[in-house]
């Protein structure tokens, strides 16, 4: 057997022949170090070369550039906050402060509900009252006190609670001052009303349908749903074709008036729809009505919605009338003590706004008009007046005309100190005629309700109230106030552009105005420039 000859290395030139075999221990010690030579004067030589280039130019000798350190970071950006309001309206007060304690006073006896009167008028069953709520406790629990004080049955009231805040209020987390505070306790044990709470915030057109739902849910043929913001009264004073005065036999109440209407709506129209009480402030629905034109538009969330559902339930053929059946104003402020309502003896109406504007500026002092020293003058010099003049005719004669002058400027000219209260034909009581109290009581809400309306409609606003509550930060589904009340307007406007584009229209009176018809929606260009 022959043997493996020993390995080789194809070693470079430079090394001695005897290397060449299997090299010991001392002989690769001897190959290293060789190796590690040529190395060193290869980087030597080339070391050399550098410089000698550098010596002739080869290179510009400038020092080695220093970074620049890393920019500091931009400081961290700060929004830029809206201005402060300059006025916070005061914390808003519990109108009905008793209920807190004890129960309500017991309603006037001639407004208490007869026991299942709707069977009285042919009515297979008791209709509900909705009165939707998202802010304002106090005007809600104003407008809850006036129709159980006017005879509607509590137990027939649904509050809609459609506040976004969930089990929030019914678990009593929220405070007087958050804007979508509600009692449930006060509601639902003191007054007894019934509370029905939305799944989620629901815009105006998606509560009305919301409404159309409850009525499968409960097998409702029919409904009535009111604003929150309203005061209602039946007639106690009567009505000629109505009912006769609170204390004649034959009296009904504001809920029995309006069953009557709908008995008569169900007996003598077979197309009707909608049952009218001063406008939608309160209304009589019939289900069917709404199914026939698909509900409420929900994209179409407020403002003008109405006018977009009542053309299509016109363009069907459906019927909406005006019905009478009591008082119902709309209103802006709540009554101080809501025992008024009740005809508590001493409680005398009066009313306070939940969002009061802010105090007037200090105004300039009015120009001094020419004949102001006359009048001054005239009535410091008259040693004697008349009953109803402090002038003398030639003074009279020298005045300006009687409308240039203010009004407590024309009270002392013609009239003297006894003649200070303007007199009224309905504060003159007959004489030797029994004062009615409870009729005298109702007429002073009357007259309230009346001021509480031309206050709402004046200069201050309609829909003030519902921003008077600024509170509840900290609390469950906080939203901040003046947040919300933009963001409405944001979609109102939003759905103005959708009815618009919907009916190529931009007001009311699609019908009568535009020509349009039911099947006409989104199918017409619009008809302004």
């Amino acid at each position: 057997m022959r043997l493996a000859p020993p390995q080789t290395f194809a070693l470079p030139c430079i090394l001695p022949l005897s290397l060449i075999t299997m090299p010991n221990q001392r002989q690769l010690l001897t190959i290293v170090a060789i190796i590690s030579t040529t190395f060193l004067l290869l980087s030597l030589y080339q070391n050399r070369q550098r410089l000698a280039g550098d010596a002739f130019g080869g290179h510009d000798n400038k020092p080695d550039e220093v970074a620049e350190p890393n920019p500091p970071p931009p400081p961290p950006r700060k929004p830029k906050y809206k201005p402060i309001p300059e006025f916070v309206p005061p914390p808003i007060k519990e109108n009905f402060p008793l209920l807190a304690t004890s129960s309500p006073p017991p309603i006037p006896k001639w407004n208490i509900p007869h026991k299942n009167a709707h069977k009285t008028y042919d009515l297979p069953v008791a209709p509900p009252l909705f009165i939707g709520f998202t802010r304002s406790w106090p005007i809600l629990q104003q407008a809850v006190v006036s129709y159980i004080t006017a005879g509607w049955p509590a137990e027939q009231i649904y509050v809609i609670e459609n506040t976004g805040v969930q089990q929030s209020n019914a678990r009593g987390q929220l405070t007087l001052q958050n804007p979508f505070y509600l009692n449930h306790t006060t509601l639902k044990t003191t007054l007894g009303v019934n509370i029905i709470q939305t799944p989620a915030l629901l815009n105006f057109a998606q509560l009305q349908n919301f409404y159309l739902s409850l009525t499968y849910t409960h097998s409702w043929p029919y409904y009535f749903w009111s604003h929150m913001d309203v005061l209602a009264l039946s007639y106690e004073d009567g009505r000629e074709g109505l009912t006769p005065q609170y204390n004649e036999p034959g009296y009904r109440s504001i809920y029995e008036l309006a069953l009557q209407a709908l008995h008569e709506a169900r007996t003598k129209d077979d197309r009707w729809g909608i049952r009218f009480f001063a406008y939608d402030h309160l209304a009589l629905v019939n289900p069917v009505a709404y199914e026939d034109v698909g509900g409420w538009d929900s994209l179409i969330p407020f403002y003008i919605t109405d006018c977009d559902m009542h053309s299509r339930l016109a363009m069907r053929n459906w019927t909406m009338k005006d019905a009478k059946a009591g008082i119902i104003t709309d209103v802006s402020v709540t009554l101080n003590d809501l025992r008024a309502l009740y005809r508590v003896e001493g409680v005398e109406p009066d009313f306070t706004d939940p969002n009061p504007p802010p105090p007037e500026q200090p105004k300039p002092a009015p120009e001094k008009k020419w004949w102001n020293d006359i009048f001054d003058r005239s009535v410091h010099e008259a040693p004697t007046r008349t009953p109803r003049r402090i002038a003398s005719r030639d003074v009279v004669a020298n005045m300006p005309p009687s409308t240039q002058l203010s009004p407590r400027e024309r009270v002392r000219l013609y009239r003297g100190p006894e003649d200070d209260r303007l007199e009224r034909r309905d504060d003159i009581q007959p004489k030797n005629e029994k004062v009615d109290k409870d009729l005298e009581a109702w007429h002073k809400l009357g007259k309230k309700a009346e001021q509480m309306f031309h206050y709402k409609h004046g200069n201050r606003g309609r829909n003030t109230w519902q921003v008077g509550q600024r509170g509840g930060q900290g609390e469950p589904f906080y939203y901040n106030a003046a947040g919300f009340n933009e963001a409405i307007d944001v979609a109102t406007e939003s759905g103005r552009e959708v009815f618009r584009r919907k009916w190529g229209h931009r007001d009311c009176g699609l019908r009568e105005k535009a020509g349009l018809q039911f099947d006409d929606q989104w199918l017409v260009e619009k008809d302004w420039e």
